[in-house]
Order: C-alpha cells, then structure tokens, then sequence
C-alpha cells in the first residue's frame, strides 16, 4: 500500500508547499530635484508657459527691449513669469556686453571670432530656454551676469 493512505497526515514533503503572495515592494517616494521641478511645472499654468517662453523668443528678436517689456508688464502677476523674464533679461544684457567686448576686441582680429560665438550662444541658449518655459520649467541660463535679481 501506499504510505500516503495509510498515515492521515502526510508529511510535509508530500504537502504542496503554501506560499503566501508576495506583494511588490512600494517604491519611497522619491525627493530628488527632478521630482520637485515636476510638482513646479503642474502647478504653472498653460498662458503662463506661454509668456514665460515669449520673454526668451522675444529675446532673440529684440534683444533686451521683448523680455524688459514683457517682465515689466507680468512680473506682479505671475512668479513664473517673473522669474523667466528677469532670466531672459540678464542673459540679454550678458549678450549685449559680450557684443560691446567683441566689438572692441576686433581691432585684434578676435572680435569676430568672439562675436559668432556669443551670437551663436545667444540662439541656442534661447532655443533651449524656450523649450524649458514651455514646459513649465524655471530655465537658467548657464552663463549669464545676474544684474536683476
């Protein structure tokens, strides 16, 4: 006969083993930098986006005057827009001093060196800018003079 029969309790190798289902663990919650800017970019709304982006486009086209109108005009209404404009600002005045040395620099031939570049800086930092404010997010530009702040 078959040991299984005979004895009403099978021992445990003959028992299919009960496992308990596993639950995934829960992820922390993560507080990194990237979470919070995230939580910031919700909490813009679409209009402000929109002008947050014009401080940095108008930039390209009108220099300084584009994003000294436009701060001027919003920067009581809106944080975002407040802080984009003053960026587009300071980063506008950085171009225009930098054009200012370039210009006085070309009498030694690296002038215009020096001018393509900043022009060349000035557009994609602009490009970029705009892509961070349409998305909400506060955009610095990594090598501009501070002067409003």
């Amino acid at each position: 006969m078959d040991q299984n029969m005979d004895n009403p309790n099978p021992t445990p190798e003959s028992q299919p083993e009960k496992t308990e289902p596993q639950t995934p663990p829960q992820p922390e919650p993560a507080t990194t930098e990237s979470t919070q800017q995230s939580s910031e970019a919700v909490a813009v709304s679409q209009d402000s986006k929109n002008i947050g982006m014009l401080c940095h486009l108008l930039g390209l086209f009108t220099n300084f005057i584009g994003p000294l109108i436009l701060w001027l005009i919003k920067k009581d209404e809106d944080k975002f827009v407040d802080s984009q404009g003053k960026e587009a600002l300071n980063f506008q005045i950085t171009v225009i001093l930098a054009g200012i040395a370039s210009g006085i620099l070309s009498f030694v031939c690296i002038g215009i060196l020096l001018a393509i570049a900043v022009s060349i800086c000035d557009l994609i930092f602009c490009v970029l800018a705009c892509v961070a404010a349409s998305k909400g997010e506060d955009y610095r530009y990594p090598i501009s003079l501070r002067l409003i702040k």
